[in-house]
């Protein structure tokens, strides 16, 4: 059994408390067991989910407790069965206990694989950490997890605990979380296990390292200080670009029941004389050829070894420099990390002193390195310093490569200086676009950083993840519209445009765009010219024109462009039924939910509410007749979280009582995240209470 296989059991948490992420639960879940059947087809997955009103596990048989926990799925080989199952997990109606769900968790792996596999053993726990866990029955619950954690050691088990907090744990009780914290830090500081906090959506796709790489050294050898000094190291990728799978050619001509076909294509070259075309060249004949100009130069084997740079294996000090001399947009490619050598004390010793004096003096080191025998490249690179703060971990270097000039490109843009002043912008006009800048920074000053990159996954490749799974079981499945998790890290955030109106108000108040008459293409250019002689009457004109034309003057004269403010309902509809660009549909929503936020921040005593419901009724039929429920559903989350926070009362009522809901699963089939019962529950939130 090959050492590299993996044996995961995921442990989910699917009590009440947990239902508002479970369908990203359910997502990241499906990409993990979705990579492996690419990456990893032989791994072994197990479910575990605990929070449910029954009770199915060999532990609840044969010790008793252990309630409230479910075995979905028994440790097995990856399958596409295995997707099902995770994307419909069930909905629990009990507070669930985690150190119960590891328990059974690291049962299911010692007894399949006690003494017969050493490979790597995981769990994955997914929870909120909200709940209380049981007391010990001997001793306290720190030296129960004690107890567990050195038996997780034992038999090399790792663990991985995320923790979604948030929203969901803003009513929990603090002290019940704090315990629940310091618990799950015991595992992380006695096993090989982390945990991570993560509080939305996207941060919990990119939390569950759905794909891992094993490291593989680039270099090992000495690092060159001078002739006398050298420092054994190691040189890991600690960066790497993810591209998409290796697609292969497949050929349908193989008998699809044979079990000892490949299906593969494989391809083979033939050169042949171009005076005798039935003549086939053999290798030894061939030489490569270099096009210089028109004609082509042949250069030998035996000349281009000749030529060849063929520098010598290592890596050798260039020298010291500040660190404010590297601009950091030069880095170039992928970071290397530099550590001392396993087990060498005196490597460790010499890699701390040398980091932390770097680091206190502000410098950095120029390294020119040679990974391998024979390269035929030489990369110039800067060391930094990286400090650890475990004690248990070592001082070490990240590495990045330098561009050679032939890499530096110079852009050259004129000054503003070289304007005439009547272009120069005024001192209000640069405010007004300091301040747009600042808006969207994904790093302000005093909040954490959105975006973060460890927790934000490719958009683009967990799409493509998902339509293949899809299309191994519908092979003429159509591509699936993009995830409304993944389209909040590709689309405009609508919560931060209406928290930075003003900003936005500003930026349109100081610069007036006008159009420029220079690229203005005129009627005239759009229709061709007609031959000298002739005129308009004479019927002997191109068929086509005359049809072009035609249509031309049977288009409506006036086209709605942008929803007004008389008649917002009207223009919404006319610019969804546009269909000469695949825009106007877009365009419409976002005009018209800009149109809903404006009308309800700009009421005088309710005096816009009644025109804002029309709106958001039209909004409603509209994104339904395109099936694109999610900016309906978006806004109306926010509007509802805004009129909580505002004490405004009257206006969801009024939604209340014209009965306008989420766009359910049961209108939006394929693209909407909320069941027939969820969209009710949500108008049941803003029902105004019975009178006595």
């Amino acid at each position: 059994m090959a050492r590299n296989k993996e044996k995961l059991v995921l442990l989910l948490d699917v009590g009440p408390s947990m239902h508002g992420v479970l369908p990203e639960v359910e997502k990241v879940c499906s990409m993990l067991v979705e990579k492996k059947l690419i990456f990893n087809k032989d791994d072994e997955v197990g479910v575990v989910v605990f929070g449910t009103e029954e009770t199915n596990n060999e532990l609840m048989d044969e010790v008793g407790g252990y309630e409230n926990i479910v075995v979905l799925q028994d440790i097995k080989v990856v399958d596409g069965d295995l997707i099902d199952i995770l994307k419909k997990l069930p909905r629990g109606t009990v507070d669930g206990d985690f150190l119960d769900a590891i328990v059974v968790g690291m049962d299911m792996l010692i007894k399949k694989y006690k003494g017969i596999y050493k490979g790597k053993k995981r769990l994955c726990l997914i929870t909120n950490a909200i709940h209380p866990t049981k007391d010990s029955l001997e001793g306290s619950k720190e030296d129960q997890v004690g107890t567990l954690a050195v038996q997780m050691t034992a038999q090399g088990m790792k663990m991985e605990s995320i923790v979604v907090r948030g929203i969901l744990s803003q009513d929990a009780n603090k002290r019940i979380m704090d315990e629940n914290d310091r618990l799950l830090s015991i595992f992380s500081k006695k096993t090989r296990s982390r945990t991570v906090y993560v509080d939305s959506p996207i941060s919990l796709l990119g939390a569950l390292k759905t794909r891992r790489v094993t490291p593989v050294t680039v270099f090992r050898g000495h690092l060159e200080l001078s002739q006398q000094m050298k420092i054994k190291v190691w040189v890991y990728k600690k960066t790497q670009e993810e591209k998409f799978p290796t697609l292969k050619k497949y050929s349908e001509k193989a008998p699809s029941t044979s079990k000892f076909a490949t299906h593969q294509v494989m391809v083979d070259y033939e050169y042949k004389s171009v005076d005798d075309s039935s003549t086939v060249v053999p290798p030894e004949q061939r030489i490569k050829g270099y096009r210089y100009g028109p004609q082509v130069v042949p250069i030998s084997d035996a000349e281009r070894d000749a030529v060849k740079f063929k520098p010598e294996k290592g890596v050798k000090l260039l020298g010291f420099t500040d660190a404010s001399n590297i601009i950091r947009h030069y880095y170039m490619k992928d970071v290397y990390l530099f550590i001392a050598e396993p087990g060498n004390t005196r490597a460790i010793l010499a890699v701390s002193a040398i980091a932390r004096a770097m680091k206190e003096m502000n410098k950095v080191a120029i390294l020119r390195c040679v990974w391998r025998q024979g390269q035929q490249n030489v990369v110039v690179g800067v060391l930094t310093p990286n400090i650890s703060q475990n004690n248990k971990i070592p001082d070490s270097f990240y590495f990045n490569v330098l561009p050679f000039i032939e890499d530096v490109r110079e852009y050259q843009f004129p000054s503003f200086n070289s304007f005439p002043a009547s272009w120069l912008p005024n001192e209000q006009q640069q405010m007004a676009a300091d301040e747009f800048v600042q808006m969207l920074n994904l790093a302000p000053s005093g909040k954490e950083e959105a975006l973060l990159p460890e927790f934000t996954p490719n958009p683009v490749l967990e799409r493509f993840y998902h339509h293949l799974e899809l299309k191994s079981k519908q092979p003429d499945a159509a591509v699936p519209p993009l995830d409304e998790t993944l389209k909040r890290i590709t689309e405009p955030d609508l919560e931060l445009d209406f928290e930075n109106k003003s900003v936005l108000d500003s930026l349109c108040k100081h610069f007036e765009l006008k159009e420029n008459s220079k690229l203005k293409k005129s009627a005239r250019r759009l229709l061709p010219e007609k031959p000298s002689g002739s005129n308009g009457e004479d019927g002997n004109g191109n068929v086509s024109d005359a049809r072009a034309v035609d249509s031309i003057g049977q288009e409506p004269v006036v086209k709605i462009e942008k929803i007004g403010d008389l008649t917002p309902v009207q223009d919404f509809e006319v610019m969804m039924t546009r269909r000469d660009n695949p825009e106007w549909v877009g365009k419409a929503i976002r005009e018209m939910r800009d149109k809903i936020l404006s009308l309800l921040t700009n009421s005088h005593g309710g005096d816009n509410y009644l025109v804002a419901v029309e709106c958001i009724i039209a909004l409603r039929k509209g994104c339904i007749l395109e099936q694109e429920p999610g900016p309906y559903n978006n806004l109306m989350r926010y509007l509802y979280r805004y009129c909580q926070e505002k004490e405004i009362s009257t206006f969801p009522k009024l939604l209340a009582s014209m009965d306008v809901t989420l766009i359910s699963k049961s209108e939006a089939v394929d693209s909407s995240n909320f069941t027939d019962d969820e969209a009710r529950r949500f108008l049941d939130k803003i029902k105004p209470e019975p009178k006595d």
